[in-house]
């Protein structure tokens, strides 16, 4: 897969360099992982580009997890293989999900979800199509509106169960 004009100009829009990574470092080398991941079909493409540890350890986050959520956005919105899509939602859930670690800004957490909740149909579009219970999680930690979250965790919900089957 060849990495979009959007992801790379959200890619563009942030100063990576000014911000603190979880690897100890500036979150320079940033872009350069989130291209290897888009770019690979298959997990062995990907082998030592992790997002891990870097936007977040064991949930704490790090000052480069509210762009890198953006950059996710912006990738969810086109065509992804099946390896960099799950591993893109599964770490945008991490985020949301997250609180700042210590010494980073405090609202860290709650930067992530209303970044996430700006991109809301964004998510729900890869649940109807693809990963309907990461994204199903992800609903329960951004979106404040409870009768949409519960209309679209039902009908995930089940979604999941024909998948089950």
């Amino acid at each position: 897969m060849t990495v979009s004009r959007l992801v790379r100009a959200e890619l563009a829009r942030h100063d990576w360099g000014r911000l603190r990574c979880g690897c100890g470092e500036s979150g320079a080398h940033l872009p350069g992982t989130f291209e290897t991941i888009l770019e690979a079909a298959e997990p062995r493409e990907a082998l030592g580009a992790r997002l891990d540890n870097h936007l977040e350890i064991s949930g704490n986050l790090f000052e480069v997890a509210v762009p890198a959520v953006e950059v996710i956005l912006a990738a969810l919105a086109g065509p992804l293989s099946d390896f960099a899509r799950v591993e893109l939602l599964d770490m945008l859930a991490v985020l949301v999900s997250g609180d700042s670690y210590a010494g980073q800004p405090a609202d860290l957490g709650a930067q992530c979800r209303l970044k996430a909740r700006n991109g809301l149909w964004t998510i729900l579009q890869v649940g109807y199509e693809h990963e309907a219970e990461t994204v199903a999680d992800i609903l329960w930690a951004v979106d404040p509106d409870q009768p949409r979250s519960s209309h679209h965790t039902m009908a995930l919900g089940k979604r999941i169960k024909r998948k089950r089957r």
